[in-house]
């Protein structure tokens, strides 16, 4: 969609207050709803997107699967509100090896989670509106080694409110930014927000949220004990389980929790889940061991056809040096035919040489007898 485009600086590709919001999105709505919405804290318009189960309600771009994004800046920024409920994205990208890789980030969980061709990771949220910042290109690298090529799809699930999704070839300050790209700019002319949470709202991807007294969700439980939290905070970094260094120590499927009513439901949930991540990951390494087939079949092939190509020209070899040596028998036979022609004409003229020298010698003999007579 966008490969062919000029990109430098910023790239919007959600922008609620637009006339065409989801221009470059469709939706996928089950149990929930997709609506735009005036959000009292910054007096403006916000795309919503709600639902019972994050995994059935949410939006997606480009609308046709076989389409892709194309968009080879590094950084993502998204301006979204916390709803105080379960929320996740993911962002499939293309790496320098041709393979694609998903991100998925979520506020349920507090693990990473890194496989061959995934990976899910926590996302710390303040509560209303934050800023996420997400450096796909330094992601990229600590997960799988690979250098960022381009950002091939996005979806954003529920439950949220968007006010801009861009992409930007730096991170830029606040001072740098056109006036609607900005974050505390709305909130600062509402006036509803506190210098604090101004400056807590910022959020970038693979950190576990420290939020104060009634603002800390962990699961689906709302935590007001101080100690508490603090407690639960220092269990997950002493098992460094919550940064972005931590990718690669964890190697677990992600799951994300519908609404449920018993713990039975839920495991069932849990174990269909891991059922569907376990045979994508197998389709998955079933492709890349096709085109890994696929390369040593083609080599074999390239090997095959060396070997018939010198059998081919040992072939004509052999059979230009039987030609040579019949032509030099030919040769061969010619030349002693000559000689045996040659030896005839010298024996026949020999004959008549002797012949003639009988004949004179006859002849002198009857002059002799002649004479004498």
């Amino acid at each position: 969609m966008f490969r062919d485009k000029f990109q430098k600086g910023t790239l919007s590709i959600l922008y609620s207050c637009g006339a065409a919001p989801l221009e470059y999105w469709d939706i996928h709505v089950e149990n929930g709803c997709i609506r735009r919405v005036t959000d009292a804290d910054v007096n403006s318009l916000a795309l919503e997107i709600a639902g019972s189960n994050v995994s059935t309600t949410y939006i997606y771009s480009p609308k046709d699967p076989k389409a892709v994004l194309g968009i080879t800046l590094p950084f993502l920024i998204m301006i979204i509100k916390n709803l105080k409920k379960y929320f996740t994205f993911e962002i499939t990208i293309l790496d320098d090896q041709r393979m694609h890789r998903r991100f998925r980030a979520s506020n349920f969980q507090s693990v990473t989670k890194v496989k061959p061709f995934s990976t899910s990771m926590p996302i710390g949220l303040s509560g209303g509106w934050n800023q996420i910042q997400f450096n796909l290109a330094e992601f990229t690298r600590r997960a799988y080694g690979t250098n960022y090529m381009e950002t091939t799809r996005m979806q954003i699930n529920a439950n949220c409110r968007i006010r801009r999704i861009y992409f930007a070839d730096r991170l830029y300050d606040e001072k740098e930014l056109p006036e609607d790209y900005r974050l505390f700019a709305s909130l600062q002319k509402c006036g509803s927000k506190s210098k604090t949470s101004l400056k807590s709202s910022k959020t970038s991807v693979g950190q576990k949220s420290k939020d104060s007294k009634n603002q800390y969700r962990y699961g689906d439980e709302e935590i007001d004990d101080s100690s508490m939290i603090e407690s639960i905070i220092d269990e997950e970094e002493s098992r460094n389980l919550v940064t972005p260094e931590s990718i690669k120590k964890n190697k677990l499927d992600v799951h994300i929790p519908p609404a449920y009513d018993n713990d039975e439901d839920y495991e069932n949930y849990q174990e269909t889940e891991r059922e569907i991540d376990d045979e994508n990951t197998t389709i998955k390494l079933e492709e890349y061991n096709e085109v890994n087939n696929y390369d040593n079949v083609t080599e074999n092939n390239d090997v095959d056809d060396d070997q018939e190509e010198e059998e081919k020209e040992e072939e004509i070899l052999s059979i230009k040096k039987e030609e040579l040596v019949e032509v030099k028998q030919d040769e061969d036979e010619e030349h002693d035919d000559n000689d045996e022609q040659i030896k005839k004409e010298s024996s026949f003229i020999s004959n008549i040489n002797h012949n003639k020298n009988d004949e004179h010698d006859e002849n002198q003999y009857n002059d002799e007898n002649i004479f004498e007579y």
